[in-house]
């Protein structure tokens, strides 16, 4: 299967339905009131987390995802029908960042969990809602509030338990193949697995964990060289990891200097990947000069404080003592505390709806922006004069003309606010 772990979409929220303007018209009723129904709200846009996923490849072939939006409101007070939220699954693993920020909206890691990312548009009021004792005949209604749109990056961490670190060829895909059902490629050249590969390892009747091979890091990884961030990344969600080397050193390379230049690259990506647990597995020790160089490794592990196991991934040699201590290790793993504001869901409410500022464009037009007044514009129709004096009515309410006024407009200047601009008259 491929396995796509970075991707890009967009996502549009449904807008909410236009409120009704609309007069009782009933037999012995000649002066109905106003019974415009109001709209309904648009869909919001929700990513959930599906067992039965485990890639990003689905969202290679659809990137954009836009929500139903809510029925117009009818008369005699009908509402609209609220659209059902947008469900857009996602494998377990998934971060969500906003494209456009780099902010991180969601970190999605357990079966059933959602996230909203973008919320559908309030269905706007109808006409029987702005009826009061100085206006008891209102001609207006609201359209429906636009629903929210952004782009979002989606990237996949594995939810393995254990991580297999260690350079190209040092037999992580052998290892992986026979402790469990997996069938990663293997191959004698460097870079056979482009793609990390799950598999579920067993340590007895009841217990088992998920272990990952990993792409073959390099010199360089944490600056992006080879494939870099794409194998760093997976790391960190792991809660141990198994240091592979080569222990014959038949690629030309020396096990104990791999060591050293792997665990740098990983210090100098994180800090807290660096402090993983760590367990050294000299692989290919059915080789001769494997038993040369198993010495200075035994006094490596030594030095780092770690433990070390002498294996073959070919004749199956000391992995089930290997097993049985990855298991053991797991057992007594401890969670890290996470750190402040490390993972959020994004909350739409959060920004404060009645805030505004005034900027001037490259035309030197003044660009008025605040959710509450930008949601006031999309929700008004300006084709109806009681509309717009409402309008204006906020307007004034909110000070926004002494605010252009100290920002130095004048008498026929463009004023923009969200899709709308305007001339500015005092």
């Amino acid at each position: 299967m491929q396995f796509i772990d970075r991707t890009k979409i967009s996502v549009k929220a449904g807008d909410g339905g236009h409120g009704k303007s609309a007069f009782r018209r009933e037999k012995f009723v000649p002066k109905g009131g106003p019974s415009g129904g109001d709209g309904g709200r648009g869909a919001d846009i929700v990513l959930e987390v599906d067992r039965n996923m485990n890639t990003l490849l689905d969202f290679r072939y659809r990137r954009k995802f836009k929500g139903e939006n809510g029925e117009n409101g009818d008369i005699k007070n009908q509402y609209g029908r609220n659209a059902s939220p947008c469900i857009v699954k996602v494998p377990a693993g998934t971060m969500v960042f906003d494209d456009d920020t780099g902010e991180l909206i969601a970190d999605l890691t357990e079966v059933g969990q959602q996230a909203t990312v973008a919320k559908g548009g309030r269905g706007g009021r109808g006409n029987a809602k702005f009826a009061n004792s100085a206006n008891r005949a209102p001609t207006f209604a609201e359209f429906g509030e636009p629903g929210e749109s952004r782009n979002l990056v989606l990237e996949l961490k594995l939810l393995a338990d254990v991580g297999l670190v260690g350079y190209p060829s040092v037999g992580k895909s052998s290892l992986v193949a026979n402790v469990s059902a997996a069938r990663p490629e293997i191959a004698d050249y460097p870079f056979t697995t482009i793609t990390p590969v799950l598999g579920v390892v067993q340590t007895d009747y009841e217990k088992s964990f998920v272990m990952a091979d990993i792409p073959g890091l390099i010199e360089g990884a944490a600056d992006g060289v080879g494939l870099g961030h794409d194998f760093l990344r997976h790391v960190e969600r792991t809660k141990l990891i198994l240091h592979l080397v080569d222990a014959s050193g038949m690629e030309g390379r020396d096990p104990v200097e791999d060591y050293h230049k792997i665990n740098a690259e990983l210090r100098k990506y994180s800090e807290k990947v660096a402090r993983r647990r760590q367990i050294l597995v000299a692989n290919k020790m059915d080789l001769p000069q494997a038993q040369e160089n198993y010495p200075r490794l035994v006094k490596l592990a030594e030095q780092e404080g770690i433990r070390i196991f002498p294996i073959s991934a070919v004749t199956r040699q000391g992995l089930k003592e290997l097993v049985a201590c990855v298991g053991e290790a797991l057992e007594q793993y401890v969670d890290e505390p996470e750190e402040e504001g490390e993972a959020k869901v994004y909350d739409a409410g959060a920004e404060d709806p009645e805030r505004i500022s005034i900027s001037r464009n490259d035309a030197g037009d003044f660009v008025v922006a605040g959710k509450a007044l930008e949601k006031l514009v999309a929700m008004t129709n300006f084709n109806n004069d009681e509309a717009v004096r409402r309008f204006q009515y906020i307007w004034r309410l909110k000070g926004i003309d002494e605010k252009l006024r100290e920002r130095g407009i004048r008498e026929g200047m463009t004023v923009h606010i969200g899709e709308m601009e305007f001339e500015y008259r005092e």
